[in-house]
């Protein structure tokens, strides 16, 4: 890679990350007012419509990227994520943005505390004294004892969790599939299983309704594009600390156009979770040098 790569991803995961903070706004607004499983399912329709317009453009086309030997894991892959998608999207209606996006910044933390007993990798005890900061990082903005504790701050948690297992079962299939693969099974699974529930859940939409959701589609392809292009310049781990600005952007939409508030035990929370991340991704790249 050269450094000119390595500034073109950054600036590529800057432009994501906006995107898809616009794309949890956009949600945040259409699921307060429809049944979260039908917003999810239309954007996963034309998710599933993208992906296999990609996979149709690869050299041997459809068949040639669907084909895996592991099918059950892809599967298992793409349900989890469109549920981590429809949790995280009723947490952003629960708690708005700025808190649920400080909950969920943990993720990283718990695929590092997850990628030895799920992926035998070695977790080291610096690594391991970041995952325990980054917790008391969650726990300050949890704030137990100090003031009533809201069910619903589990919501983003439990989202985290399943993004988390999400990654680490995308390094598992990786040992086989090609990215694009694991791609293809992403939206197509996550639109099979979403379908009829979002049938089933079906609601009338406000003309003016439907341009929102047009733009959160779009948001989403561009977003994922943008994402690929971003690993195909750039190594992951130089770009991946930059993905903490979503949390910055989600804070901006959310204080500006949904007029939350960010709370100081949030702010303090959020930064000690995102310097504990951002730890634990230093030591992973460090690591892997190494190897």
């Amino acid at each position: 890679m050269t450094g000119s790569d390595t500034q073109k991803g950054i600036w590529l995961m800057v432009a994501v990350t906006a995107i898809f903070a616009a794309q949890d706004g956009i949600s945040r607004h259409l699921a307060s007012q429809y049944n979260v499983l039908m917003i999810i399912t239309v954007r996963y329709w034309f998710f599933a419509a993208f992906v296999l317009a990609m996979a149709a453009r690869r050299p041997g086309g459809l068949a040639r990227t669907a084909a895996t030997r592991q099918p059950l894991a892809q599967a298992f892959r793409g349900v989890l994520l469109a549920a981590e998608v429809c949790v995280m999207v009723v947490g952003f209606v629960a708690l708005g943005l700025v808190q649920s996006h400080a909950i969920f910044a943990s993720y990283p933390l718990l695929v590092a505390a997850l990628s030895g007993p799920l992926l035998g990798e070695t977790v080291g005890w610096r690594r391991w004294g970041a995952i325990a900061i980054g917790f008391a990082g969650i726990l300050v903005i949890l704030r137990p004892g100090f003031a009533v504790f809201s069910p619903q701050a589990l919501i983003p948690l439990a989202a985290a969790l399943m993004f988390a297992l999400y990654g680490l079962m995308t390094r598992y299939v990786a040992r086989q599939d090609s990215a694009a693969t694991s791609f293809f099974w992403t939206g197509t699974v996550g639109a099979v299983v979403l379908t009829p529930l979002g049938l089933m859940n079906w609601e009338a939409m406000d003309p003016r309704d439907w341009g929102w959701m047009a733009l959160l589609c779009v948001t989403a392809a561009t977003g994922h594009y943008l994402l690929i292009r971003c690993y195909e310049v750039a190594e992951a781990s130089a770009v991946q600390p930059f993905a903490y600005l979503q949390l910055v952007f989600a804070a901006l939409i959310g204080v500006g156009i949904f007029g939350e508030a960010i709370a100081p035990n949030v702010a303090l929370g959020a930064g000690i979770v995102v310097l504990a991340g951002l730890f634990t991704l230093w030591r992973e790249r460090a690591a892997r040098r190494r190897g």
